[in-house]
């Protein structure tokens, strides 16, 4: 390993002391003079034509400024370019509970709020669709007027080899249906945005996004105004896990409204509000069909999804992708096949949550390898061992691996565990679960696909020593300010406090694409070393002259540039050395800029699931399993992360145990729930009911790092935002099987489930049937008694088929 002073070391973030102290100014801390407030009037019908929009009691109302509807914003909008089908505020009709129909804008809260509840709507009802099943079948009235069929958002099939042959020719297959719920974000900071109307016509807004750049540009284009006159400022955002992704219509809303007003304008939105703009998990549906060969290794896979979108499109295309992408980068798969459907339904919209369409697959996968190994009587750790995907190669769908330290995960969990003396005899109602986990280091596509970088840097050096680094990366929590301060200060020898950042402003920085896909550390940290790089090449030239030694020979350490040779008696200070370059080539500035390499796969869906290089992860839970209630509680958990390279170990290992905590709340409790069918009412859209862990529940966490440097990597860094939520789940669902002999195949494993599958006599809970994408039919699984052969059995045509049969028979 290299010999660095800030690389790999544990130390506090840059921006940790004002977090601690309250000095950081988050977007709903912002105040400025004549501000007005903004409220939004949200649709209560789930979906209906809008026949009239009544606002003269609002506009009559003491202390409001003005009041805004969707006619005066006719320009659709989305973060993805196949699907622009949302407006800053409804004008035709509505698709869900919460759709932003109106605005009001006034001189404090109180008062725009009460003239939010005095504006009327009039709505004409329209059919509903809240089940993916349904969208299938019903395909009129279409939600939308895109799509690939009625209220079919997109519909993928991809095959690579021949699966139904290796499937018959397996000596053994698997088929399950498995159900991952829906849930949402839950950042302790809720959205909120301030607009400002500038004296030249410009305006500026400040807002709790991880996407300024795609906010920049969809402001833009709804609001008819050239991008150079928008000005975007990413606050730091107080959590965001993809929730805070989308440009959303309040933003845009609170634009206009300071242009039309020629006043500031602010909105923070109620945590109900949150819930309705949701863009969280997709509840998923899944079927894997998994061949495998008497030696444990896998034959083939076909793995089919359905997923809820919601009512709008979001980065819902992407989503049903990933779905299917990633099956092929942990385990070794030598054919492949992956059909997907995403539909519209009237719920709120769906979208990237952490692990963005990867976490549900990896759980239905997980399992199902876990049920491999029982059926073939191989330890589920070595199971995994004996199918690990190579490094440096292709996989069967054209995904490029580059380094992979899984063996060493798992290997590592195993062993601290005490997996092999432990599993399986540690009582009734208590047991032991692997699973693994592999997941992207940012994407290798932007979203609107161009030959630009994503991402890009810009280093200043001042006189005195000083260094400032630009860049449009947003700070969301994961510590991205600290990873480009200590990129730049390694490259340069300064100390960290040094480095000042200037970040997620899209006048004054170069652009990066967002905060989403665990691509900020990879990309802005390449595009950091460059520009730094070249900074410190400028500068070993001019000091090289003065210290009369070759720029080769000098050394950037501890605040000073010295001859590697001679460090005592031929050096200068960084500020000394910074004087002499500007007096040679004046102003010290320079840039550095980071895209991806190209991915391999040349066919349509091959933009998603393609990155620099892979993360993985290998986790083991030890879980107690009430007998009685179907409680589960997790005692231990220990987890292995191939992080490449830690930047920041406490970062690092801060990301690691936030990613379980997360994957254990969904694993055992969050749930988008809404009420029966013919309201679409969500259920439970505040904190008091919407569960999730508290520190109460948390169990011990031992994370280990595993480091082994990737050369596409920052200092060979990879990501670690988001792969090590990804099995948590399935380790849990693993781990009530060694406690209990019951699976549930259904998240979250709710106790009820766990009392299901204790009553039943297949000792499992979870769907039971899987309808026929192509016209929404149930189609239920047959059991290997049943006569199941691994593939799909009509259930209306066995039962015709059995009438036949007794016909014949009388």
């Amino acid at each position: 390993m290299a010999n660095y002073r800030i690389i790999g070391k544990a130390f506090p973030k840059v921006d940790g002391l004002a977090k601690c102290t309250g000095q950081t100014r988050f977007a709903d801390d912002l105040s400025l003079p004549r501000m007005l407030h903004c409220k939004l009037h949200r649709a209560d019908v789930p979906h209906a034509r809008i026949v009239s929009i009544d606002t003269s009691e609002a506009e009559a109302m003491p202390g409001v400024v003005a009041v805004l509807t969707g006619k005066e914003l006719p320009t659709p909008f989305g973060i993805l370019p196949v699907s622009e089908d949302e407006h800053a505020l409804s004008f035709d009709r509505v698709r869900f509970i919460g759709d932003p129909v109106a605005a009001v804008a006034a001189v404090d809260e109180d008062t725009a709020y009460e003239a939010m509840r005095k504006i009327r709507v009039e709505y004409e009802p329209l059919p509903l669709v809240f089940d993916p099943a349904d969208a299938i079948a019903n395909r009129t009235p279409p939600l939308h007027d895109y799509g690939d069929d009625g209220n079919v958002h997109k519909r993928v099939s991809m095959e690579f080899g021949d699966v139904a042959r290796a499937l018959k020719e397996a000596d053994l297959v698997l088929e399950d249906v498995v159900f991952f719920e829906g849930n949402t974000h839950l950042p302790m900071e809720q959205h909120a945005s301030l607009a400002l109307p500038e004296a030249d016509g410009r305006l500026t807004i400040w807002s709790s996004t991880q996407t300024p750049h795609y906010l920049h540009k969809a402001a833009s284009k709804v609001l008819g105004i050239p991008p150079s006159r928008l000005r975007v400022v990413a606050c730091p955002n107080g959590g965001g896990f993809g929730g805070k992704s989308d440009p959303f219509n309040h933003e845009i809303v609170v634009l206009k409204l300071a242009q039309k007003t020629g006043r500031p304008v602010k909105i923070a939105l109620t945590r109900e509000e949150v819930f309705y703009c949701h863009r969280g998990r997709h509840p998923v549906l899944m079927r894997s069909r998994m061949g495998l060969r008497k030696d444990g290794t896998i034959a083939g896979l076909h793995f089919e999804s359905l997923l809820d979108g919601g009512a709008y499109g979001s980065y819902g295309v992407a989503s049903t992708y990933y779905t299917g992408a990633l099956q092929t980068v942990t385990y070794k798969v030598p054919v492949y096949r992956f059909d997907g459907v995403r539909c519209f339904t009237n719920k709120p919209p769906c979208g990237p949550k952490r692990g963005h369409g990867t976490p549900q697959p990896r759980f239905a996968l997980e399992v199902q390898i876990d049920k491999a190994a029982a059926k073939l009587g191989i330890d589920p750790a070595d199971f995994r061992l004996r199918n690990l995907q190579p490094p440096k190669s292709v996989t069967a769908n054209w995904l490029e691996i580059n380094t992979i330290g899984l063996r060493k995960c798992i290997e590592a969990v195993v062993q601290a565990s005490g997996w092999r003396e432990r599993r399986g005899k540690l009582g009734r109602g208590r047991g032991l679960g692997i699973a693994c986990s592999s997941y992207i280091t940012g994407a290798g596509l932007p979203i609107y696909w161009n030959k630009m970088p994503h991402s890009g840097v810009m280093v200043k050096l001042d006189r005195g020593g000083g260094v400032t680094a630009y860049c449009g990366a947003t700070d969301i929590g994961q510590g991205s300010d600290t990873v480009l301060a200590s990129c730049v200060a390694e490259i340069l020898g300064v100390d960290l406090l040094d480095v000042r950042i200037c970040v997620a402003d899209t006048d004054l920085t170069p652009v990066d694409l967002g905060s989403y896909s665990s691509r900020v550390t990879l990309m802005m940290g390449n595009a950091a070393i460059q520009a730094a790089e070249r900074a410190k090449d400028l500068v070993a030239r001019a000091a090289a002259e003065k210290l009369e030694v070759p720029p080769s020979r000098l050394v950037f350490s501890d605040n000073r540039v010295f001859d590697a040779e001679e460090p005592e008696k031929r050096w200068m200070s960084f500020a000394q050395a910074v004087v002499c370059a500007e007096a040679k080539w004046g102003t010290v500035a320079t840039a550095g800029s980071y895209t991806p390499p190209q991915s391999p796969g040349r066919y349509r869906g091959a933009g998603v699931g393609p990155t620099p290089t892979y993360s993985y992860s290998a986790c083991v839970v030890d879980l107690s399993a009430d007998e009685e209630t179907g409680a589960l509680r997790a005692n231990k958990i220990w987890i292995a992360h191939d992080i490449g390279q830690a930047i920041n170990r406490n970062l690092a290992i801060g990301q690691v145990e936030g990613g379980v905590y997360m994957g254990l709340s969904e694993a055992l409790m969050e749930e988008m729930a809404y009420r029966p069918r013919r309201q679409g009412v969500h259920k439970i859209p505040s904190m008091l009911e919407y569960k999730s862990l508290t520190s109460m529940e948390m169990p011990e966490v031992e994370t280990i790092l595993i480091e082994d440097p990737d050369d596409r990597g920052p200092f060979g860094a990879k990501e670690v935002g988001q792969g090590p939520l990804l099995p948590i789940m399935p380790a849990v669902a693993n781990a009530l099987f060694d406690a209990l002999g019951v699976r549930v195949d259904q998240v979250p494993i709710a106790p009820e489930l766990v009392l299901e599958a204790l009553s039943r006599e297949d000792r499992r809970a979870g769907p039971k049937s899987y309808p026929d994408l192509r016209i929404g039919k149930p189609v239920r699984i047959l059991t290997p008694e049943e006569g199941g052969d691994g593939y799909e059995v009509d259930q209306e045509r066995k039962q015709k088929q059995k009438r036949r049969e007794e016909r014949t028979k009388a």
